[in-house]
């Protein structure tokens, strides 16, 4: 009489535990990271309105705001994600973090920079052409570590 095989053996049931494992090695690095990004989307969100607000001030008004009179700036907790926006008088942004849980990113800044249609620094008058977001060569230099920053702000 032939025996009937029931069940898995036990070094199959090894294999896939093993298999298990290392997806989960590979997957749950990477799902962390994704997390962290959609977090900082809220961080760029919330200079969103600042940026507006600046370049329709370089296309119509005659003379620049100092640093923090643009009219969008907000200190203390501004979201759970935001602790501040600031700008300075050339409508550079920048917006400290908070909240995220990692000490990569929390306290650390996101700048966004105007720039002209050329490259250069826009003038009065004229459009902002695009704006640089998370540049850390540019000053002020974004200090979050470019992993984290959603693939619209690497740049």
């Amino acid at each position: 009489m032939s025996k009937m095989q029931k069940g898995f053996t036990l070094i199959e049931l090894m294999i896939v535990v093993a298999i298990i494992g290392i997806l989960a090695a590979i997957a749950l690095p990477a799902y962390q990271d994704y997390t962290k990004r959609a977090k900082l989307s809220e961080v760029i969100l919330a200079a969103s309105a600042c940026r507006t607000s600046i370049t329709e001030v370089y296309q119509s008004a005659t003379s620049l705001p100092v640093a923090g009179s643009w009219g969008c700036e907000s200190s203390g907790s501004a979201s759970k994600y935001v602790n501040s926006v600031a700008t300075d008088g050339s409508g550079n942004i920048t917006v400290t973090v908070q909240g995220t849980g990692d000490t990569n990113i929390d306290t650390k800044v996101l700048t966004l920079i105007p720039r002209s249609a050329s490259g250069g620094a826009p003038t009065l008058g004229n459009a902002v052409g695009s704006w640089v977001c998370g540049s850390s060569t540019l000053t002020p230099a974004t200090t979050i570590p470019s992993k984290f920053l959603p693939g619209s702000c690497r740049g």
